[in-house]
């Protein structure tokens, strides 16, 4: 069948507060058949991720190691598609792909566009597979806090698409206890029953320091925070000598007035990171072989109707109503 037309999202209007559904509009435009070096790529799954609504921004946060997105266009996104039709070298049909141009059904690129990744289908279960959010997990549990036997480790929003897999690679590495905050009751229970972490518990139960004492008497050794604010300052309370803390979440939520001294007291080692989008191929080695040997899930949540069901999802996923990395069957 010849692809005449490609449906796109746009971004329409940038939000001044929360993120609305009226902020997006489908269109509907005619795309050629590939030329001479170009292929045309429908894509099959995309994924949404909360740092998209600061690239909704005029002005994103200027450490963000990715771009703004502009008005009137479809914005970009992680997608994974199946090449249909090629006149590229690189390229032939049938070929599975990973790249950057979703909020679209079909993408016409270049041979020389290096966004394009194929993919190898046989390495991991599925094709929205290759679309976790596990790069940042493994840099930061992995290279720079080096969790591995014998730590306690804390992960903060344990739940979202990073944290999820971050509790697990710890678990996977040796980590004696590992240990997610969530915030809802239910979520408890995923946590512990389906992901395998040791202990979870709701932030909105009390003293945030005072459930991490009791589910960690002998301190925490390694912490990663997606969330800031009352759960990083309850986790330096109560850091191990020689903690390592990776702060992967927003640096709205830190206190300036923090008393900083259990950290320079215990030797405790604090840094901040971002991530890009691409895959680290030691990640993606661990993460194909947990998979085979059941030692791993792959937490997501998958949203049905295409392209029309994008916008109401990223509300929903920003409102956290969204279990691990959130998908987009196109």
């Amino acid at each position: 069948m010849t692809i005449t037309h490609s449906t796109e999202l746009r971004l329409t209007a940038r939000p001044d507060a929360d993120l609305r559904e009226d902020h997006f509009e489908l269109a509907r435009t005619e795309i050629a058949p590939p030329a001479e070096g170009e292929f045309l790529v429908r894509n099959d799954w995309m994924l949404l991720s909360v740092v998209m609504r600061e690239l909704m921004e005029a002005e994103p946060h200027p450490d963000l190691p990715m771009s703004a997105y502009e008005l009137g266009g479809p914005p970009w996104a992680p997608a994974v598609g199946t090449v249909v039709a090629s006149r590229s070298s690189r390229f032939s049909p049938g070929d599975l792909v990973q790249h950057v141009y979703g909020f679209r059904d079909h993408v016409l690129a270049a041979e020389d566009d290096e966004s394009f990744t194929k993919l190898d289908p046989a390495l991991l279960p599925g094709p929205e597979y290759h679309l976790n959010q596990g790069t940042t997990a493994w840099r930061g549990m992995v290279t720079l806090a080096a969790a591995g036997p014998g730590d306690t480790v804390f992960v903060s929003g344990a739940t979202t698409g990073v944290g999820a897999v971050a509790g697990q690679i710890a678990r996977c590495r040796g980590a004696k206890r590992v240990i997610g905050s969530t915030g809802s009751k239910e979520k408890i229970s995923y946590l512990v029953d389906e992901l395998g972490f040791d202990a979870a518990f709701d932030y909105h139960d009390g003293p945030v320091a005072a459930r991490l004492a009791e589910l960690a008497p002998d301190g925490i050794d390694v912490f990663f925070d997606n969330v800031a604010g009352e759960q990083f300052e309850a986790a330096l309370a109560l850091a191990a000598p020689n903690a390592r803390f990776v702060l992967c979440g927003s640096l709205s939520g830190r206190n300036p007035t923090l008393d900083l001294e259990p950290a320079v007291l215990r030797d405790v080692t604090i840094r901040g990171f971002t991530t890009p989008y691409d895959s680290d191929p030691a990640w993606i080695e661990h993460y194909g072989r947990w998979l085979r040997e059941g030692h791993f899930v792959f937490p997501h949540t998958v949203i049905e109707g295409g392209l029309a069901a994008v916008p109401g999802a990223l509300v929903g996923q920003l409102n956290g109503r969204h279990r691990g990395t959130t998908l987009v069957r196109l």
